[in-house]
């Protein structure tokens, strides 16, 4: 999920304080809501059950993370994580001119009061707050509830003609959730998540949920971190890394020079972005 999960109040303070160190459109509050791989114009998208392999992220590819505020097209980069829901088809089709490739950022393992399918989600699947305003866990045990409804929300990126999916999220099981899920409930849900893209011609990113990368590393197409300099966890990406597979890592709080280095050593894809994040990034 989007990291660390704060109380709310506590959110708003450490924003602040960012907001406060940071300039420029290129340094995440709570909600409102985000080597070089090819351009080019999006092909048509296959049908669910099509076999056609996905675009994947190559290791190393810069990226552009913006999920608030007006989307800034012009970052020179060949990818872009944006929102979903947020974001019309003409956007998708606006970056694949400008030659990027983009990724659908989704929630999949919490609900948010403020998306146009909220309605859908019966109350017997949520549970606590995450930490964020609006936000729920989801009982991911409860597939019979969730799978239509994710394969729908997947429907809608593949639609838009988003070339990969980012499902947030995926780790409710080491969370207070309110809910006895176990690992296994996340694995199972996770490659759930992972064949439904698959399935629709969509790469899919496994975002954090590091202590499960062994096991889901096959399942998934790229991975999507959240801090692990600041946590000392980038080690439990390797498998990804030895795999070929990019890592997209982003840090809020510490500066470039203490987590560049060894993004460069080891192939990650590494910025610094704001909490909020908006469009201001500093790559590595």
């Amino acid at each position: 999920m989007k990291r660390p999960s704060l109380p709310l109040a506590a959110a708003a303070v450490l924003a602040l304080l960012l907001a406060g160190c940071t300039t420029g459109p290129d340094d995440r509050d709570p909600p409102p809501r985000g080597t070089p791989a090819p351009g080019g114009s999006a092909d048509a998208r296959p049908s669910p059950g099509a076999s056609a392999a996905p675009w994947r992220p190559a290791r190393g590819t810069a990226w552009q993370w913006q999920l608030t505020g007006r989307l800034d097209p012009t970052v020179d980069v060949p990818v872009y994580d944006i929102d979903g829901f947020d974001q019309p088809a003409s956007a998708v089709a606006d970056l694949h001119r400008r030659g990027r490739k983009v990724i659908c950022y989704l929630s999949t393992g919490a609900w948010e009061d403020f998306r146009p399918d909220a309605s859908r989600f019966p109350a017997s699947v949520l549970g606590k707050g995450n930490g964020w305003e609006g936000e729920r866990w989801l009982d991911i045990r409860r597939t019979d509830v969730l799978e239509p409804l994710m394969a729908a929300r997947i429907d809608m990126c593949r639609e838009k003609g988003f070339d990969a999916v980012e499902p947030d999220n995926m780790d409710g099981y080491a969370n207070d959730t309110g809910f006895p899920l176990t690992a296994a409930d996340q694995l199972r849900y996770n490659r759930l998540i992972a064949r439904l893209a698959h399935e629709r011609g969509l790469s899919v990113a496994l975002k954090n949920d590091l202590d499960q990368i062994p096991e889901l590393v096959g399942d998934f197409d790229f991975a999507v971190n959240e801090q692990c300099a600041q946590y000392d966890e980038c080690d439990a990406l390797k498998p990804f890394l030895d795999a070929g597979k990019a890592v997209l890592h982003v840090e809020y709080e510490l500066p470039a020079g203490q987590f560049c280095p060894q993004a460069r050593s080891t192939g990650m894809s590494s910025m610094r972005k704001k909490y909020e994040l908006d469009a201001w990034r500093k790559p590595c």
